[in-house]
């Protein structure tokens, strides 16, 4: 199947399955975060793939976190199926995406993400 050619329901069901195969230990302290799929990203940001939008865990104090709106993460469609070179590619840049966005709500770096192989 040409990348080209993916469907909601099949970049949907990659979505559901990289979830599933996140690495151990990556979700065990994330609370209240939502992830989402959006066709494009901004205007201001054509090609991006994923982004965080949240307060990282390093930048939250003592204080109670009860009524602030959850963290989110949001995939863009058509940026990782233009990157992606066949659906296997797609399905490991979804996973890579979640991961680097996760990383984000933990507080990691840009630098440090590229470092660790997750850039």
């Amino acid at each position: 199947m040409d990348v080209s050619e993916v469907s909601d329901e099949l970049f949907d069901s990659l979505v559901d399955q990289a979830v599933e195969d996140l690495p151990p230990g990556v979700v065990d302290h994330m609370d209240n975060v939502a992830l989402f799929v959006e066709p494009e990203p901004p205007a201001d940001t054509p090609g991006l793939l994923g982004i965080y939008d949240g307060i990282p865990l390093t930048e939250r104090g003592g204080g109670s976190f009860s009524f602030v709106p959850p963290d989110t993460i949001t995939l863009f469609k058509n940026p990782l199926i233009a990157f992606a070179e066949d659906v296997e590619h797609l399905a490991d840049e979804i996973l890579v995406t979640i991961v680097h966005e996760i990383a984000h709500h933990y507080g990691i770096e840009e630098d440090r993400l590229h470092e660790l192989g997750w850039g």
